[in-house]
């Protein structure tokens, strides 16, 4: 199929999961509005149609709670398709959300869409960018005081599903340590859409729910939930994205911002920066999370350890051993980066986040990849996800031994990394 065709594809994939302003990931598996996905939508969007990009993030932020937490899911309107929906997580917004957060892209696509509306000539950029940008203020001082109340310089999860890889085998052991009794019936709904080897345990998902009930039990209180957590992991994966979204919005406010938000900007990059740094590994040749329940550093190998390349510049011989850790992970593979590597004992190549390419992430390696001077292996990354997508079409992941296109189907963040990745052949 050619370049043009597949675009075209793309928009009918958007304009296909479009609700009135918000995009669904996909029909029936996931039927609401997901945090991350859209903050990736909007940024696809911004390639053909501005004023759609910016009211999908203007959607997101209508589930904006009080305190600033954006959170995974707005329920904008009901559906029987997904589980757990809005009557589990007992939330009492004004709008109907989960009680748990995602990674913040949002920032980033905010300087996105603002530099593509600025190139289109859009009379009320700055208007729209500006209402937007003190929104992700909010958010990303929420996540420096509900997750990071020690000022460690990493931002913490209290939940598998927060970091949008529910199922890594990052979290094995600590999520282990979580009971899988629950409160909460479980009827779970993506297996009647998916087949079930493509998706997490159900052993996951009950430790999953037992977590939503301990949580709901804090009504939602970020306080409490921390004190009462029994899964609490400093992240490298989010710590970056938080980091890398801070540094857009520091951009956006040299020109939107008061003299305040940026240096409170500032001083929350540093502050994550330096945090992230600590996190890298020599023997690993990739940054690591933090167990804060045991202490421990959490080793298995998957791709939040390539993230912090879209937050910091490396020196030398990290740029050397980090570039040379990603093509051994891309060694064999039809398409790459996997999730897990294949010489991890924890690989399974068409389980969710055990193994399967996501077209996101390789948007983001890349972006970091040619951050830090690696224009090359940038481009093959994106290249070879750009031909995954055209060989198997707007899939959910990817199979990275086969290219096989797994999960959901008509996907809408994989259209919107077609949309940006296709444009940098």
């Amino acid at each position: 199929m050619t370049t043009l065709r597949m675009e075209e594809g793309a928009h009918a994939v958007l304009a296909r999961n479009d609700r009135g302003g918000y995009t669904v990931p996909t029909d029936r598996l996931y039927p609401f509005q997901w945090n991350w996905d859209s903050a990736f939508v909007a940024m696809g969007f911004a390639t053909f149609n501005v004023d759609r990009a910016y009211r999908e993030l203007e959607r997101l932020v209508e589930g904006q709670w009080d305190d600033g937490m954006i959170p995974h899911i707005v329920f904008h309107v009901p559906s029987d398709t997904y589980f757990p929906g809005p009557d589990v997580w007992g939330t009492r917004h004004r709008i109907l959300t989960s009680g748990i957060t995602q990674p913040p892209v949002f920032g980033m696509a905010l300087r996105h869409v603002h530099e593509a509306a600025l190139a289109n000539g859009m009379t009320d950029a700055e208007v729209r960018t500006r209402a937007l940008f003190q929104a992700a203020l909010h958010s990303h001082r929420w996540w420096l005081e509900a997750r990071d109340p020690d000022g460690l310089g990493l931002v913490s999860i209290l939940h598998p599903w927060e970091s949008g890889s529910d199922n890594s085998p990052a979290w094995d052991e600590a999520l282990a340590r979580v009971p899988t009794t629950t409160t909460t019936t479980i009827r779970r709904k993506d297996t009647g859409h998916v087949d079930a080897a493509m998706r997490p345990r159900d052993e996951d998902y009950q430790r999953f729910i037992h977590l939503v009930d301990v949580y709901r039990d804090c009504d939602w209180d970020p306080k409490r939930q921390w004190a009462k957590a029994p899964f609490k992991v400093a992240d490298v994966q989010m710590t970056a994205i938080l980091a890398r979204a801070t540094a857009d919005l520091m951009h956006l406010a040299e020109a939107l911002g008061t003299d305040e938000d940026r240096a409170g900007l500032a001083q929350m990059r540093r502050r994550l920066v330096d945090g992230l740094a600590r996190r890298w590994r020599p023997d690993l040749s990739r940054f690591v999370s933090l167990d804060l329940i045991s202490g421990a550093d959490i080793e298995a190998p998957t791709q939040a350890g390539f993230i912090p390349l879209v937050a910091l510049a490396l020196d030398g011989a990290q740029q050397s051993a980090i570039t040379a850790e990603i093509g051994r992970w891309l060694d064999g593979m039809v398409v790459g980066v996997p999730s897990t590597p294949a010489f991890s004992p924890a690989f399974e190549p068409k389980r969710y986040w055990r193994g399967p390419v996501w077209a996101v992430i390789n948007w983001l390696i890349a972006d970091g990849l040619r951050l830090n001077g690696a224009e090359d292996l940038a481009r093959r990354v994106e290249q070879s996800t750009v031909q995954a997508i055209e060989n198997a079409g707007f899939c959910e992941y990817f199979d990275p031994t086969t290219g096989e296109g797994l999960g959901g189907d008509t996907f809408s963040w994989t259209a919107a990394a077609y949309l940006a990745l296709g444009r940098r052949r």
